[in-house]
């Protein structure tokens, strides 16, 4: 089940139609209130956000399923006319595993949200490589979606996590954007390059004194280092 939270009657009951239309359960909620009490009754299996909702925004119910047990692993997307780099960077960086600006193309949206919920029950199901990922100070455990760099708990988001764990798995290679773009988010997107771009710079960010875990190479892409 997809629950999306927006206020605008028309978006919301156009993208649940579009959702359902593709084979996926989904509701819709016009703000925080009627989202708690569907969330009560039913864990959802990913959720879509916009941010400028009354009373409670959508940063702040993102904040909050990331601070309550049930929902903090479930996946999340915002859909939001705020699209600057720092309105998507704060998303993001707040736990967000997906942001796609209005106005946008129901189709992609589908496809986004099936990728999201392709990722998440893959972990659920316990698919992700049992053995840890080490490279030097950082140690990942696929399987338990844990991380540790320097001994100290790394806390990233669902994609994050896949970027970050996708690197880990072959040091020293270097992704293109596109193959990154193909293999972690599991969808085509046209010039989507700089979808990688902010994520390298949340996950950056998160590494702290060891930021430079991740190597840009000019004109090529990313890598870890090895």
């Amino acid at each position: 089940m997809i629950y999306y939270v927006e206020d605008d009657k028309n978006i919301r009951e156009l993208t649940v139609y579009a959702l359902t239309q593709a084979g996926l359960d989904a509701r819709g909620f016009s703000d925080d209130v009627a989202f708690r009490c569907a969330c009560a009754e039913r864990t959802p299996d990913a959720v879509l956000l916009d941010i400028m909702l009354p009373g409670t925004d959508g940063l702040e119910i993102l904040r909050r399923m990331r601070e309550t047990p049930s929902l903090e692993q479930v996946p999340v997307m915002m859909l939001t006319a705020r699209d600057t780099e720092l309105d998507t960077v704060t998303a993001l960086d707040g736990g967000a595993d997906d942001y796609l600006a209005k106005p946008f193309g129901m189709m992609e949206m589908v496809s986004r949200v099936r990728a999201l919920l392709r990722r998440s029950a893959s972990l659920r199901h316990g698919q992700g490589a049992a053995r840890p990922l080490a490279c030097g100070p950082l140690v990942m455990w696929p399987a338990k979606r844990e991380a540790t760099i320097a001994g100290e708990p790394l806390s990233l988001t669902m994609r994050e996590y896949d970027l970050l764990s996708f690197l880990a798995a072959d040091p020293g290679v270097v992704y293109s954007r596109e193959t990154l773009l193909q293999r972690v988010w599991g969808w085509d997107f046209d010039g989507g390059s700089r979808t990688v771009d902010v994520h390298v710079q949340t996950i950056r960010q998160k590494l702290g004194d060891h930021a430079d875990l991740i190597e840009t190479v000019r004109g090529v892409g990313y890598r870890l280092r090895g």
